[in-house]
């Protein structure tokens, strides 16, 4: 899971970045809103935390251009206000949810867990790119023909038809495809890149899984 840390006051950016990554979360941080607005539009986040007051850009006018533009990833904003104006404010502008400073880290994270369970459903279940289309729901993939999809190979396919535009490390692939699986590591995914490209051929399809300096991409045969 990649979660973004918006806040400008470096300790609590520090704690807040140790404490998730501890807890098994990628992270991504930003020190102002115009950050995190640049961060978000990156796309690949599972969640953002972000504290309303920031320079530069705040978080309530960050969050705004973020729902303006179709972003839909679950928001917490962070306030040490606890007026209801400033409240309701946030979450007209589109906050999921909001926690007030002071605040225990454990609360915190179980929020999380809360906005992303709630997120979950809301994910489309066919992804389109091009002539290609990935019915998550029954694991197809279309193209010239079909081809089903076994095990993970949906999950793995979806998420770098939905990032073309860079490239995912392996240990953000790991930890988001193979969350509950321990034993999983770079041969794994190398298994599993293999057969995806395999039938990315025989349905016709003009893509194909790249290992790059970055990490692992969708690219068109053309881009080799």
């Amino acid at each position: 899971m990649r979660i973004l840390i918006a806040e400008d006051e470096d300790d609590m950016l520090d704690v807040l970045e140790a404490y998730l990554t501890l807890s098994g979360y990628e992270t991504v941080t930003a020190k102002n809103g115009a950050e995190a607005l640049a961060r978000a539009r990156e796309g690949g986040l599972d969640a953002a935390v972000m504290d309303i007051m920031m320079p530069v850009m705040d978080g309530v006018e960050a969050l705004k251009r973020m729902r303006e533009e179709g972003m839909d990833v679950p928001v917490l904003l962070l306030t040490a206000k606890a007026e209801v104006r400033d409240r309701v404010a946030g979450l007209d502008a589109g906050a999921d949810d909001y926690l007030t400073k002071p605040f225990a880290m454990e609360e915190l994270l179980a929020r999380l867990r809360s906005l992303i369970r709630r997120g979950t459903p809301g994910t489309p279940d066919t992804v389109r790119l091009e002539e290609m289309t990935l019915d998550i729901r029954q694991g197809i993939l279309k193209c010239v023909n079909s081809i089903a999809l076994v095990g993970r190979e949906t999950e793995l396919l979806a998420l770098l038809m939905r990032s073309t535009d860079r490239e995912i490390s392996e240990k953000e692939i790991l930890s988001r495809i193979w969350r509950d699986f321990a034993g999983a590591d770079g041969e794994t995914l190398k298994l599993y890149v293999r057969y995806i490209n395999g039938k990315l051929s025989s349905v016709g399809a003009r893509f194909r899984v790249e290992r790059r300096p970055g990490g692992m991409r969708l690219c068109r045969e053309a881009e080799k």
